[in-house]
């Protein structure tokens, strides 16, 4: 008898301390779920909530809350658990890693371009990045990918799938012209020169594509890679310069040479080649890739006075301007940034933009610039639009009313117009997706 209430006492123990852990995991559960509502509460209210173009969209049936997508997404607050499944927080945030997409055990994520009320405007790719048009094939942040991770791992994949299907014609100079020198560009002419073709780069800038036209002092951010003749990259956050002098490194170490400053004007297919023609020379080719970007020509307000000397589009050297007023026009990451840098080189700087509030913003640029605009470091003018810009001034239309503001450099971050014209006039299909996956699990 003594016997059976020991066990009945130590069932009970081992009951009560199960209950406990149960009991503390569930209260730790409810906690994480009021705090993640609580987080999308405010991102609904930020505006943050809203994807703009690429984001995570989570299968709830087969979700198990393992949490390993939030653990993976290297930017803030993007996903979080509620009721143990997945949601998104601030979608809008989202720069595409795709590393939630990889990391989920279930495979429950897909990654989603545009939403079904908002569309984002895409040339129609193959799932081997092969354009409408058999042999041109396009890579990078012209396919909806912009991370530098993402564009690399495309320019190699478009290369090596563009490889694999190239039809050769005797009268082609060229296995493959690669159009552009970005991540992607430069991820595509590595693979290129590693499988012994014959291929040619363009670049109508200068090598480094976007990432060339960055503040000398911005910091960017990607993620571990593979870079083709070269390895794994191992970077979390690195310069504009040390990016550019490693691809210099390689690209010269394997004795590669990119034809900068020639812009491509037209491709056209003839029979069984491409004919592309540049401000400088024409060339025949089997297949073409374009790495060309999403920007294209940056988009111009339209107002009087914006061919000034004093109005530009990019900001290189934010350390050789000082003691200046500055006007910063938009709301985006670009124009966050550089008043961010200009105000630092103790510049009076004033951020006009149109919106009520900043909405796409990545978390460090949110915070930095709030805290900014309460140290009165910047001024920022919400709901306002440039109406002309003057020698020595700018006159802004805030809220219907006009105001003009003393003024010595305009930098204008409206984005860029997608290069539409160029890609149909080449005979690309554009299609605009609505809530359309770009990455799902077959």
């Amino acid at each position: 008898m003594e016997l059976l209430y020991e066990q009945i006492l130590l069932y009970g123990i081992v009951l009560f301390l199960a209950g406990g852990i149960l009991a503390a995991y569930l209260y730790k559960h409810r906690k994480k779920s009021r705090e993640t509502e609580k987080k999308i509460d405010k991102a609904i209210e930020s505006g943050f909530h809203e994807p703009v173009s690429l984001h995570p969209v989570v299968d709830h049936d087969i979700c198990l809350g393992s949490g390993a997508c939030v653990k993976a997404c290297p930017e803030k607050d993007i996903l979080g658990l509620v009721n143990g499944k997945a949601h998104t927080i601030n979608a809008s945030r989202c720069v595409g890693h795709g590393a939630c997409f990889h990391a989920c055990p279930v495979q429950a994520i897909t990654l989603v371009m545009g939403t079904e009320k908002r569309g984002v405007e895409l040339p129609h790719v193959s799932p081997d990045f092969e354009t409408n048009i058999p042999g041109l094939f396009i890579a990078g942040e012209l396919g909806g990918m912009g991370l530098i991770k993402n564009a690399v791992e495309q320019g190699r994949q478009a290369m090596e799938n563009c490889i694999k299907k190239m039809q050769k014609s005797s009268l082609a100079k060229y296995d493959v012209i690669i159009v552009g020198a970005g991540p992607a560009g430069i991820s595509a002419t590595l693979t290129a020169a590693s499988h012994n073709i014959r291929f040619l780069t363009l670049e109508q800038d200068s090598l480094g594509g976007t990432v060339f036209n960055f503040p000398r002092a911005k910091v960017i951010m990607t993620s571990p890679m593979n870079l083709p003749m070269h390895g794994k990259l191992k970077l979390s956050e690195t310069s504009k310069s040390e990016l550019l002098q490693l691809w210099n490194k390689v690209l010269s170490k394997n004795q590669i040479t990119v034809n900068e400053q020639e812009k491509v004007e037209s491709i056209e297919k003839i029979n069984d080649y491409f004919e592309v023609i540049t401000n400088k020379e024409k060339y025949t080719s089997n297949a073409v890739i374009l790495c060309i970007g999403r920007r294209g020509t940056p988009r111009k307000l339209g107002v009087k006075g914006e061919d000034k000397e004093k109005v530009a589009y990019r900001l290189l050297e934010p350390e050789l301007i000082h003691n200046k007023d500055i006007l910063v026009v938009g709301g985006g990451d670009s124009a966050i940034e550089s008043a961010l840098l200009l105000a630092d080189e103790n510049n009076n700087v004033t951020l006009s933009y149109r919106g009520e509030g900043f909405s796409r913003l990545k978390p460090k640029n949110f915070d930095r610039i709030n805290s900014s605009i309460s140290s009165n470091k910047i001024k920022v003018y919400f709901n306002s639009n440039v109406k002309e810009i003057k020698d020595h001034s700018v006159i802004l239309s805030i809220n219907n009313s006009e105001q003009e503001i003393k003024n010595d450099l305009v930098y204008i971050f409206a984005g860029g117009e997608l290069p539409t014209k160029f890609l149909e006039k080449i005979g690309i299909k554009i299609t605009k997706k609505f809530g359309e996956a770009v990455l799902k699990h077959h």
